[in-house]
């Protein structure tokens, strides 16, 4: 078994047992995004949305699916799951683009400008359980690229986990790990692989401390969703002026 046969079983056994609680972040991702196209203009355009870290879909596929979008972009760092993601979603009735890469990277990459247009944004930016393997100021860099890649009108979808207000890293890790620890159905080297991801990988935003960032770089916050857990939260951001631009 490959590297990524082993990482990817390990992913469907916790997907599958809804240890991270994926069945409601999913159902409050598909609620946002109803509300949000239940206020657009009637005679505006179907909305193009950009799934950063799409993964393979198999909680969002549904959901996408029946959205009466113009376009959908998958991105993901992981090339091999982008077939998966493109089986998952099948016949959609919209053209959908998938694409190997970083989801920074997408959001600080210079948009192409034909000659005498403006530049080219998107309606929505979806991400699930992918930002936070960003270092603090990579997700200041991420909101501020984001903040320019979105129509003033958008809306930007960031499922994650997050720390609470008082924790560190560290005792955020602590208590995860423990939780961990006692998700059924994984093996004794599955646990250990996630251990070892988490505390090399994982930089949860802090709740509070992010929102201000947020609002800084020209966003408006609202917490849609937390877990029973509450380390797994839905955040619905949408455009606004900015607070503090000469914010690094």
């Amino acid at each position: 078994m490959s590297l990524f046969e082993q990482q990817w079983q390990t992913y469907r056994t916790v997907l599958e047992h809804d240890a991270m609680e994926h069945r409601a972040a999913a159902a409050a991702t598909a609620e946002a995004l109803q509300a949000w196209l239940a206020e657009r203009p009637a005679h505006r355009s179907p909305p193009s949305l950009v799934d950063l870290g799409c993964g393979d879909l198999a909680r969002m596929a549904d959901i996408f699916r029946t959205l009466p979008l113009d376009t959908y972009t998958g991105l993901d760092l992981t090339a091999s799951v982008l077939p998966l993601a493109a089986r998952a979603m099948g016949e959609a009735p919209f053209p959908c683009t998938w694409q190997q890469g970083d989801l920074l990277d997408w959001a600080e990459r210079p948009t192409p400008l034909a000659e005498g247009s403006k530049p080219e944004r998107v309606d929505v930016i979806h991400s699930a359980f992918a930002i936070h393997h960003l270092s603090d100021s990579q997700k200041i860099q991420f909101l501020r690229g984001a903040r320019n890649r979105i129509k003033p009108d958008g809306l930007l979808l960031w499922v994650d986990v997050f720390q609470n207000a008082d924790d560190s890293r560290e005792t955020y890790l602590d208590r995860y790990i423990d939780r961990v620890r006692d998700w059924p159905a994984l093996n004794t080297l599955q646990t250990k692989a996630i251990v070892e991801h988490m505390q090399e990988f994982d930089w949860p935003a802090q709740r509070g401390t992010i929102e201000t960032i947020a609002a800084q770089e020209g966003w408006s916050w609202r917490w849609a969703w937390s877990s029973s857990h509450g380390s797994e939260a839905l955040a619905v951001l949408q455009p606004c002026s900015l607070k503090n631009a000469s914010t690094p």
